[in-house]
């Protein structure tokens, strides 16, 4: 059969990669980096797509892609760590090899702070899983060094990232509690609660490594987040299993409150002041690095779904009953 030629070739790569025409739709992609940069940028856009539709079509491209993380066209790189966030959430194992082209952008100082995040989302995936394959003092200075970054959109992503290597591995970051926590008051809701969640995960383990953020914990038992406080209260009640005396505990009132995710663990707090042992546990979620894994995904989706109340939670104007999704003042989704 005759070879398409090259122009054709790359046209058909979403083709190829949805009828699992691996070794063509690998030559396809080496194509595509010679052609030129509207191409490589719409065919990239649709690649992205189709990952994350079927982000396993990718389980054996993603060397072929990674190329495109250094791209001259900054679109194009950040559709690529785009897609590849798509690949190493569905599966991360696909993503290991291409770990160091994903560091490598995390660690570029010059490159624009979207792709720096999207990159640090992909490794935070991998880490979840392979924590071996993304464990580099340089690539978690980087993570932790980039909290400092002014852009919301990129801390949360960072932050996130943290949380999925504490996930992984907590004895990775049992020594970094303590600046993780310095940005624990940040404005942004979900940075604020990766941070307290990777701190309780880190406590789980290595309750010891909490000494040094126990006052920043104890400040986020204020915090405006529910999600913010119960994770700072189950943080404190891991660290009190290294020193009953020196950990302060969420009060009363809020350990009293309904049934919430915040009540929950102020009471598991308060119960392992009493009782300092691995033993205090509710309904097996609470003070565990496992029973962390299970309940955070459905804490930041509550955290981005949040309750309007009939207002925008941006610029407080009454939303209409009916029309599509979004403050028609500022635009802003609800």
């Amino acid at each position: 059969m005759e070879e398409p030629n090259q122009s054709a070739l790359v046209e058909r790569i979403p083709e190829l990669i949805r009828n699992d025409a691996r070794e063509t739709a690998t030559r396809g992609l080496d194509a595509l980096r010679e052609e030129n940069a509207e191409t490589r940028k719409l065919t990239l856009q649709t690649l992205r797509h189709l990952a994350d539709d079927d982000p396993t079509a990718f389980s054996s491209l993603c060397a072929s892609v990674a190329p495109f993380l250094t791209d001259d066209e900054r679109p194009i790189r950040l559709t690529t760590a785009k897609l590849l966030v798509a690949v190493a959430e569905a599966d991360p194992d696909a993503v290991v090899p291409v770990v160091p082209a994903l560091a490598d952008r995390l660690a570029d100082e010059d490159e624009f702070y979207y792709v720096r995040a999207r990159s640090a989302e992909a490794l935070g995936y991998v880490a979840l899983e392979r924590p071996e394959e993304v464990n580099s003092p340089e690539v978690l200075a980087d993570l932790r060094v980039g909290l400092s970054f002014d852009e919301p959109e990129v801390k949360e992503k960072l932050a996130k990232a943290l949380e999925f290597v504490a996930l992984g591995d907590p004895r990775r970051l049992r020594r970094q509690v303590s600046h993780l926590v310095e940005h624990a008051d940040d404005e942004n809701e979900l940075v604020r609660y990766h941070l307290c969640t990777a701190a309780a995960v880190v406590g789980c383990e290595y309750p010891a490594a909490l000494v040094d953020a126990r006052a920043e914990l104890r400040a986020r038992l204020d915090d405006d987040s529910p999600f913010v406080r119960g994770r700072a209260a189950e943080a404190l009640g891991v660290s009190v299993r290294d020193d009953t005396e020196g950990t302060p505990l969420p009060d009363a009132e809020l350990a009293d409150d309904e049934e919430s995710f915040a009540a929950e663990r102020a009471r598991f707090a308060l119960q392992a002041a009493n009782s300092p042992s691995d033993s205090v546990e509710i309904a097996g979620d609470i003070g565990t690095v496992e029973g962390i894994r299970r309940t955070t995904d459905d804490a930041a989706t509550e955290i981005l779904s949040p309750e309007t109340d009939g207002e925008c939670s941006h610029c407080g104007l009454t939303l209409p009953e009916n029309g599509p999704p979004m403050c028609p003042r500022c635009g802003v989704p609800y």
